[in-house]
């Protein structure tokens, strides 16, 4: 999911697990997104007795669902630069749990019958590595399945700009758009991702998008988010105290309708036997 730890110093990641509105957030994310990605396990025949690595896994709810799915003969690896919020979250115990960096590190052992990252490479430095790990660590016939966002194809937070309070969203997002540039996010990877599976070398890749366009939820993961980023969002010139304030407020009082960014859901198949075989 979106928030990974940051480093120490002002590179990395610029949503900080560390912080108390990383969990927010993540129930925010489960509240949007978990019933469309429970939606393509089902689809792509993720099974009992699977083995899953879940890359970035942030919170328990997706590590929760492929647990489920797997039953108690499968097993869930879920992996994080931080794995403090799966710490004690009651997790079955064919999940398990363990530190990693998808963008430098080499995959864990074994091979996987499912690998699956959400809100994940659009944040990783190195997305080609990522990739190329997680495709690698598929056993024949093993599903990719990449869930990740395009700020850029949708970039608005209130789609209905009619007021200048969404007006004042809109220009917020802006700024939380550009500190994630700044951070080397590509706010345009959503869309490449179709490509990028097959030129992993995966076969019958499809994808598609999901956004919310008002929701509770979306409410949620707005006030954590900007409460995370204000004091850069200020620092940068890119909003003042008042307006963050007054965006605040109208998104407590519930006059907002609050979008989110398209997530992009693409999956591919490694082949069962090599190209030419």
């Amino acid at each position: 999911m979106i928030p990974m730890t940051e480093p120490s110093g002002d590179d990395g990641y610029l949503l900080d697990n560390r912080r108390t509105e990383a969990g927010e957030r993540f129930d925010a994310l489960a509240e949007l997104f978990d019933a469309s990605t429970f939606r393509h396990f089902d689809a792509l025949g993720l099974r009992p007795g699977h083995h899953v690595w879940e890359v970035g896994a942030g919170g328990a709810s997706v590590p929760r669902g492929l647990a489920a799915r797997v039953g108690p003969r499968g097993r869930v690896l879920a992996t994080d630069l931080d794995t403090g919020w799966l710490a004690g979250a009651g997790l079955p115990a064919q999940v398990e749990t363990d530190r990693h960096d998808v963008g430098r590190d080499e995959a864990p052992a074994g091979r996987f019958d499912f690998v699956h990252a959400r809100l994940v490479l659009v944040h990783v430095t190195d997305r080609a590595r990522a990739l190329r790990t997680m495709a690698e660590a598929l056993r024949p016939g093993g599903v990719l399945l990449i869930e990740d966002a395009d700020p850029a194809l949708q970039p608005l937070l209130c789609l209905d700009e009619y007021g200048p309070e969404q007006e004042r969203a809109n220009r917020l997002r802006r700024g939380f758009r550009a500190l994630l540039a700044e951070r080397g996010a590509d706010l345009c990877y959503g869309r490449k991702l179709p490509r990028l599976l097959r030129e992993s070398g995966l076969e019958g890749v499809e994808a598609d998008a999901y956004f919310p366009v008002a929701s509770p939820a979306a409410a949620v993961l707005e006030a954590a988010t900007v409460r995370q980023v204000r004091d850069r969002l200020v620092a940068r010139g890119l909003a003042d105290d008042e307006e963050i304030e007054l965006h605040l407020a109208s998104v407590a009082a519930g006059r907002l309708d609050l979008a989110t960014s398209p997530m992009i859901s693409a999956w591919g198949r490694r082949p069962a036997r090599p190209h030419g075989a």
